[in-house]
């Protein structure tokens, strides 16, 4: 018994070791928010308080130390994301998660992203106040890098430190415009069925993008004072989060209570942890902002001061194309051209593995970009296949717009800044304090020769599918405050260039007409009116295409509970709260419409089509069509099945896995019981031990698909609803209360498991709620926490 008692405190003693040193190591990894740092290169001291949220607000006598001070404490609290960021473009997650990312980094690397960095480097002005003040912010993160503490990650997962260069913002920048092209998964996808199916199902298809369109219009008056599986496949297993769509609108002082402009935006990205946006405050004798940044992005994408406020969100239009090559029959290495054959460019790719032999491979380049047959695997078109990205093909200005659209002090200066975009494209919003408010569809806008579609693969041969004119800015959608007071995107439709609809792929009319319909219905908006509005989860569309899914159905034969199924589909106002009905009902019914109507001809690629903007597109027109080729189950012989049938089987299937999945009582088949978010950590997503260590959550939430609130999820056989993606920030800034804006993060500023701001903001995002955006320096000099960062001699 002595030595089971003695053995006993031994395993005691040992616990409670292990238990005080992970504290104590815990606290040791700690952000530093308190007290006093050395930092080489400042000219003087800097100062740093922290509000109740980890936001920084950094004082400095000028610029170049600010930005110094910036760059080391976006590093303590986001080394990890900036490491995993900077790694995509070139192709070197495999260097830190093994083999499982090598089609990843085969595909980016070959990209040609690096090459484009080299040479809008090269072409950078290195007197310029942007570059001088980007080098600063890399002096602060490479001090952090050599002082600072390693980020718990890079012990787990063996990260060798390495210092930051401008490469790797530029990097970023590739990286941040690739995930917001969608063309990579739909043009391959269009050129597929015109292919295999023919004529009738492509035009179908195409038809709708002429319908059911609410316009981004232009109006300006004067200033006041398989290729797509295999992408699809390798964008899914990015360990950082993918750029998908946003709201913002802005609203003029005539339509506000208190005379002033109010601004909002919540830029729609893919949830992860942490979250994307580093807050963060700025001010000097000569400037300040309040700005967003993305990981190694000095100058912040979205940012307000007093005097004015900007942010973004994705044009989608159509920046990226395809081409097919010829290749010499005599000389695989040359591909034709109108001028003759031409040799391909030639670029040795080397991709290092973590516990494996480094592979190198070798991309092929054609005139118009890298073959994309020798990038992914298993293409099985045998035609090479050029992706043609106007980001890397003209010239990239990225820096000087960031710093440009931070640095403004008017409209007009902001103008100068937004129209140097060439890719992405962006909407860009605007709103200042002299009432002036703005929408800019910011991008590099051509025109291909009448008649043909940039959505199908081009010619390269012939030389007569070659882009004919890039346009100039002049001719780009935009309203500068426009007669009905205010401005808007919600990812829809542009107005129309030289008289036609420019090509894109532009989201459903549901959140712009949702906006429009609330904007329109007051003109003494407040700011809680706007706060409101931006966590709104009713869809202005899905009541009436769940009316025009039912119409037509014969249910003398239904059972009561299926009648009331119907019932709740009828009377469905829209919304997606946690206690309704109705979404559960619609998205299975939806779900299963889908598959009966076009798995039977897309096969393998109807997992591509069922959650993409293309189907989002077709769903409104294609519901209301009694005649369609698309209705026909052609797995079926001997039968030509009509709409009618096609509605009624599905909803018989969506009803029957309903009571499967949740009891035989309709009423208890609530939204909050099918759909959840859960926040992953790229170790949290791949380690079941330390999921709930580096995620957050899960939790129950509201909001669907393309309402305001737009909290995305995919359809799918489960019919369970994991959200991936939604507002990465929710920002209402007015501008009669300018000091008191406010804002929003999905979980919270820090990175650093260990700080007490890694998820502070979870809850309140999802009870809609906000933090304010201090810019009172009064306010600001009483806060608590302060930092000062000393000259290091």
């Amino acid at each position: 018994m002595k030595n089971v008692k003695k053995f006993l405190k031994i395993i005691g003693l040992i616990l409670i070791l292990v238990i005080v040193s992970a504290w104590l190591y815990s606290k040791y990894l700690q952000p530093k928010y308190e007290g006093e740092i050395e930092i080489k290169n400042l000219s003087e001291k800097v100062t740093v308080h922290f509000d109740d949220y980890g936001v920084p607000h950094i004082s400095a006598n000028n610029q170049k130390d600010a930005y110094i001070a910036l760059g080391y404490l976006h590093a303590q609290e986001r080394l990890w994301q900036m490491e995993l960021i900077r790694r995509i473009a070139p192709g070197r997650l495999s260097e830190i998660f093994g083999k499982d990312l090598l089609k990843t980094d085969r595909f980016f690397s070959g990209l040609g992203i690096e090459e484009a960095a080299e040479i809008a480097i090269s072409k950078l002005d290195n007197t310029s106040e942007a570059y001088i003040l980007t080098q600063k912010y890399l002096d602060g993160i490479n001090q952090f890098i050599e002082d600072g503490k390693s980020p718990l990650e890079f012990t787990l997962v063996g990260v060798k430190k390495e210092k930051y260069t401008i490469k790797d913002v530029y990097n970023v920048f590739g990286y941040m415009a690739f995930s917001f092209a969608v063309a990579h998964k739909t043009d391959p996808l269009l050129t597929e069925i015109k292919e295999k199916l023919g004529e009738p199902y492509f035009n179908e298809l195409m038809s709708t993008y002429s319908e059911n369109l609410t316009f981004l219009k232009t109006d300006v008056s004067p200033i006041k004072a398989n290729l797509s599986q295999a992408v699809n496949d390798i964008m899914e297993t990015l360990p950082v989060s993918t750029f998908i769509g946003s709201n913002s609108w802005v609203i003029g002082a005539e339509k506000t209570k208190n005379g002033k402009v109010i601004f909002a935006n919540d830029p729609h990205i893919g949830f992860s942890q942490p979250s994307v946006w580093y807050q963060n405050h700025i001010k000097t004798p000569d400037f300040e902002i309040y700005g967003f940044n993305i990981a190694l992005m000095p100058f912040p994408l979205l940012g307000h001061n007093k005097k004015m406020a900007y942010g973004l969100t994705m044009l989608a239009n159509d920046d990226l194309n395809f081409y097919i090559e010829e290749n010499n029959p005599a000389n695989s290495l040359e591909y034709k051209t109108k001028d003759g054959f031409q040799k391909y460019n030639l670029i040795e790719k080397t991709i290092k593995i973590k516990d494996a032999a480094d592979t190198t491979f070798t991309v092929k380049v054609s005139k118009h970009g890298p073959i994309m047959n020798g990038l992914v695997e298993h293409i099985e078109d045998k035609r090479p296949i050029a992706m043609h990205w106007i980001y890397t093909q003209l010239e990239n200005e990225t820096l000087d717009i960031a710093f440009g659209m931070s640095h403004s002090k008017s409209l007009f200066e902001f103008k100068k800044a937004a129209e140097k975009i060439h890719a992405p494209g962006l909407n860009v919003m605007y709103g200042d304090s002299e009432n002036n408010i703005a929408w800019f569809a910011s991008a590099k806008l051509y025109q291909l020769r009448e008649g043909l579609s940039s959505r199908m693969y081009l010619n390269s041969a012939s030389g007569e599918d070659e882009i004919v004119e890039y346009l100039s800015f002049d001719e780009n959608p935009k309203a500068i405050n426009p007669i009905i007071n205010y401005v808007y995107s919600a990812n829809n439709q542009l107005d129309s260039v030289r008289g036609k609809l420019y090509p894109g792929y532009y989201q459903p009319q549901d959140r712009a007409k949702r906006i429009i319909e609330l904007l329109d219905a007051k003109n003494d908006f407040t700011k809680d009116n706007v706060a409101k509005m931006i966590c709104d989860v009713t869809s202005s569309t899905v009541s009436e295409i769940s009316k025009n899914l039912l119409n037509g159905m014969n249910t003398s034969s239904f059972s009561a509970s299926e009648k009331k199924a119907i019932s709740i589909l009828e009377n469905w106002d829209g919304n997606y709260l946690k206690e309704a009905v109705a979404p559960t009902i619609y998205n299975r019914f939806l779900y299963e419409f889908l598959v009966s109507t076009y798995k039977d001809e897309l096969g393998d690629s109807f997992e591509l089509f069922i959650n993409s903007q293309l189907q989002d597109q077709v769903l409104p027109s294609q519901i209301i069509r009694q005649n369609s080729v698309w209705w026909d189950d052609i797995s079926t012989k001997n039968n030509t099945e009509t709409k009618k049938e096609i509605i009624e089987k599905s909803f018989k299937k969506a009803f029957s896995f309903l009571q499967n999945q949740l009891g035989e009582d309709v009423k208890n088949w609530t939204w909050e019981r099918v759909v959840s978010v859960e926040h992953e950590h790229p170790i949290g997503k791949i380690s079941v031990l330390l999921r709930k260590f580096f995620n957050v959550g899960p939790f129950k939430t509201i909001g669907g698909n393309e309402v305001i609130n737009n909290q995305i999820f995919n359809l799918d056989s489960t019919g369970i609803y994991k959200i991936t993606a939604g507002p990465s920030t929710r920002r209402v800034i007015d501008f009669s209360d300018v000091e008191n804006s406010l804002s929003i993060l999905p979980t919270g500023q820090s990175g650093n498991v260990f700080s007490k701001h890694y998820k502070d903001q979870a809850q309140l995002y999802l009870d809609g709620k906000f933090i304010k955006m201090q810019l009172n320096s009064k306010k600001i000099n009483s806060l608590k926490r302060k930092l000062v960062l000393k000259r290091k001699n």
